[in-house]
């Protein structure tokens, strides 16, 4: 039978089509209560989220894919990588990039197809809920290492309900129109999207699992 907490942090991960299924607000107000158990500096507790569906996403996502579609970006509010960014984490992104493509018979030169697979993330993959997570502006590293933690206890949750996500730092180039839209102020930096929904197992796209480094890259005992 195995450890069924280890088995669901392996079954997490990013699932990018979804069902046209509606999504209970009490699963999602349940599991985002139970993941504030993550651990956090002192108790401070320092995320928000705010969460659509209906007509309120359905408005949200048309705003987006016509900025996108315009080249119109806020950009992030806060850095996300490491400036220049190491060889290895480039490496690996283009490896999940190419392999993501493979998957969908896209072609290296196929721009129209790869700038339609792109502009997926605006239209959140078709999910019937996005939540937004927040940290107050200027926030600090050990800020984000405890959204982090809580990010995670909220994306196992949503497993552990039969439910899927994808994590989205893509759309927190539109922080201040997300912002603007849902009356917050700029005293929040938007730090990512989740969708999600239902995964749809029929969908190709979700049968992607990146590969992931083996223990010893990244793992030693203290000697």
């Amino acid at each position: 039978m195995g450890n069924s907490i280890l088995n669901t942090i392996k079954e997490r991960h990013c699932k990018r089509a979804f069902l046209d299924r509606p999504v209970d607000r009490e699963v999602i107000e349940r599991v985002l209560t139970v993941a504030s158990n993550a651990a956090s500096s002192k108790n401070t507790q320092p995320w928000q989220v705010v969460a659509l569906d209906g007509n309120t996403l359905n408005v949200l996502r048309d705003l987006l894919l016509k900025k996108h579609d315009a080249g119109d970006f806020d950009g992030l509010d806060y850095t996300y990588t490491l400036d220049p960014e190491p060889d290895t984490f480039k490496a690996r992104a283009r490896d999940c990039g190419y392999k993501l493509f493979e998957l969908k018979g896209i072609g290296r030169d196929d721009v129209a197809a790869r700038k339609a697979h792109g502009r997926l993330n605006w239209e959140f993959f078709g999910a019937p809920v996005v939540l937004f997570f927040f940290l107050p502006a200027g926030a600090e590293r050990g800020n984000f290492l405890d959204m982090g933690q809580f990010l995670q206890n909220v994306m196992l949750g949503l497993v552990s309900e039969g439910l899927g996500s994808c994590p989205q730092v893509s759309v927190a180039a539109h922080g201040k129109t997300i912002r603007e839209h849902l009356g917050l102020s700029d005293e929040l930096w938007l730090v990512c999207g989740l969708s999600v929904g239902v995964p749809d197992t029929q969908a190709l796209i979700n049968t992607y699992v990146p590969t992931r480094l083996p223990l010893d890259h990244y793992f030693k005992w203290a000697k």
